[in-house]
């Protein structure tokens, strides 16, 4: 069940940041808002009373608050998260002793809380609960620096669900909160430290990944199983960012051609990898298309490594693409641009002539990342819909989290069952414990509140138990509705 937000806080990006991972529950916010209030968090520039970030963030955090705070400053911004308001808790001058115990327990210089709090002899914190947004929301338009959020038409809003995943355990919050209000000392801050730093080396870093996940579980910031690593003959897959948005003039040993050819061959193995047949008789070149996919539908794909596409890049694949396959094979194919950064006007313009999609090479590694993942979840003939001309990042990525939806809720669906069989230690002495269609289904509804029926249920169990996935076993009864299910295995996601 969707949920609809009016608006949004604006707080400093690099506290968005630390909110969505869990290292923060708590954030400085002077107006007043109304415990249970539901709102966007949007990533601003603005500090408390114009503090710089030197000031605001204490050292071993400065760093990443800098990089961080960069990259909110050209737009499309994505909010990635909502948050309920636990507690707008005011720290009056009795309490202020409080502050080197929050400032410990956080990100914040102590000098910083202090000089928020010498303001008004108040610091006002917001305890908020977050929650991840399943389908990312894109702000398209600049944003005046203000205490609010207010979307614009321009804007690609999705509402928060009921389903999306809490980003802190209910018990870790209430631990946390509990220490917050009586001025305890968080114990784990040492820990957390230490996931920061692995949470910024995981994503490229499969060996950390589970380190990762470790240390989230321990904190009590994920319930969820831990995620399949990947194997590690697909190493290649996290270079596919690094080769499209690498700075050629950085790279001592490799001339502009070089660095263009390498990040085509791993263009060409990554489309060949999610299910395209790349032909070989139209492989680029000077005069050549850079890739051309027969199948499962044609699409014509130009790649551009460096800092930016350069500017004629649709025109050359327009041209290119006529020469080499004629007009009625080409106007029919899918067109696709893969390069860095953010296109110039003129690109759109051109891209949004001749229908042609830009994405960018961490695009693309997130879909092959996926892939990787979950090696049936990608269905190219459903991709093929989102192919808009113009840049797709965000249409990507909404169908990227479309599909993760679709596998969280088998996963769900997985859970319940197991759930049902632990429920009674003594007939779970049985070799396997069987339920029901319905069974199953008022279990997940009341777990997670949703209002599935007995077919929608059906289905899913029926895929779930078939010999080429094998989580459930099935007992086939007269009829759908006397089927029985039982667990045999987890559907680990990330």
């Amino acid at each position: 069940m969707s949920i609809t937000i009016i608006h949004g806080i604006q707080i400093p990006a690099f506290d968005v940041e630390m909110l969505t991972i869990g290292k923060l529950i708590v954030v400085p916010f002077n107006q007043f808002q109304k415990q249970g209030k539901l709102f966007w968090l949007y990533p601003g520039q603005k500090l408390p009373h114009n503090l710089s970030l030197e000031q605001y963030y204490q050292p071993e955090y400065l760093t990443k608050a800098k990089i961080c705070s960069d990259q909110h400053t050209t737009y499309p911004i994505h909010i990635k998260a909502w948050a309920r308001c636990e507690l707008h808790w005011h720290i009056n001058a009795d309490q202020k002793q409080l502050l080197p115990k929050i400032a410990k327990s956080t990100i914040w210089q102590l000098s910083a809380l202090e000089h928020i709090f010498e303001q008004y002899q108040v610091l006002k914190l917001l305890i908020l609960r977050v929650y991840h947004l399943s389908t990312l929301s894109v702000v398209n338009t600049p944003v005046s620096p203000s205490a609010f959020y207010w979307n614009k038409p321009e804007d690609l809003i999705n509402n928060a669900s009921e389903n999306d995943t809490l980003i802190v355990s209910d018990a870790s919050f209430i631990r946390r909160k509990t220490l917050l209000l009586t001025g305890s000392l968080y114990p784990y801050t040492d820990i957390e430290s230490l996931h920061f730093k692995c949470e910024q080396i995981a994503q490229n870093n499969p060996d950390a990944q589970q380190f990762n996940y470790d240390i989230k579980k321990f904190l009590g910031w994920t319930s969820e199983p831990s995620c399949k690593k990947l194997d590690q003959n697909l190493n290649w897959i996290n270079d596919i960012a690094s080769l499209g948005d690498r700075s050629i003039e950085l790279e001592e040993k490799k001339s502009n051609y070089q660095a263009g050819t390498d990040f085509e061959n791993i263009a060409r193995q990554s489309l060949e990898f999610l299910g395209f047949k790349v032909e070989n008789a139209y492989k680029g070149g000077a005069g050549g298309l850079d890739l051309f996919c027969s199948k499962p539908y044609p699409i014509v794909c130009e790649c551009k490594a460096g800092r930016l596409i350069p500017s004629g890049t649709v025109e050359e694949l327009i041209k290119l693409g006529g020469m080499h396959l004629g007009a009625d094979q080409f106007l029919d194919s899918a067109k696709l641009v893969i390069g860095p950064g953010n296109p110039s006007a003129d690109i759109l313009k051109a891209a949004q002539k001749w229908k042609v999609s830009i994405i960018n090479a961490m695009t693309l590694q997130r879909l092959v990342e996926f892939k990787a993942k979950y090696p049936g979840a990608i269905n190219l003939v459903e991709l093929q819909q989102y192919l808009e001309p113009g840049q797709i990042e965000y249409k990507i990525n909404e169908y990227i989290d479309k599909a993760e939806r679709e596998i969280k809720l088998r996963s769900q669906i997985i859970t319940a069952v197991k759930q049902l069989s632990e429920q009674d230690n003594e007939t779970a002495k049985a070799t396997h414990r069987s339920f029901t269609v319905t069974e199953i289904r008022a279990h997940y509804n009341a777990t997670h509140n949703h209002r599935l029926n007995d077919e929608v249920v059906h289905d899913l169990l029926i895929e779930l138990s078939s010999p080429l996935t094998g989580y459930l076993g099935r007992i086939k009864g007269n009829d759908w509705n006397s089927d029985r299910f039982y667990f045999l295995r987890d559907l680990p996601i990330s």
